[in-house]
């Protein structure tokens, strides 16, 4: 997946980002309705990963530690799953998360705070 969307629906009604960019097979970028960039590593969003294999579906509780999660993890395939998430494939063979608009956002700009302490720079 490379450059803007072009899926013809508003991305004010879902939250959508405007652009999403893979930077290189180790990054996802995201422009945002509001001007914000955010980006993180493909390694940072598995670890985030909302999956039943990765999150306990009654408690909520993470199963995955994130620090279990190679740095130098990669993303093969990504794809949009109807108007609200993204579907990814990493190169560790993980492919149950979907990723929600919402979610990404929290978790690239979580991501973007622990990289500069000013994230602004990051635009």
């Amino acid at each position: 997946m490379t450059g803007e969307r072009t899926s013809g629906f508003d991305p004010d009604d879902t939250g959508a980002p405007l652009r999403i960019m893979r930077r290189d097979p180790s990054r996802l970028g995201f422009e945002w309705k509001d001007g914000t960039r955010t980006e993180a590593t493909a390694a940072v969003i598995r670890g985030g990963c909302p999956c039943a294999l990765c999150v306990d579906e009654r408690t909520g509780a993470p199963i995955l530690a994130p620090t279990t999660v190679p740095d130098d993890l990669e993303h093969r395939e990504v794809q949009f799953v109807g108007n609200y998430a993204l579907s990814i494939v990493f190169s560790d063979g993980h492919r149950t998360g979907i990723f929600t608009w919402e979610a990404l956002r929290q978790l690239t700009e979580a991501h973007d705070h622990q990289e500069s302490p000013n994230p602004q720079e990051r635009a």
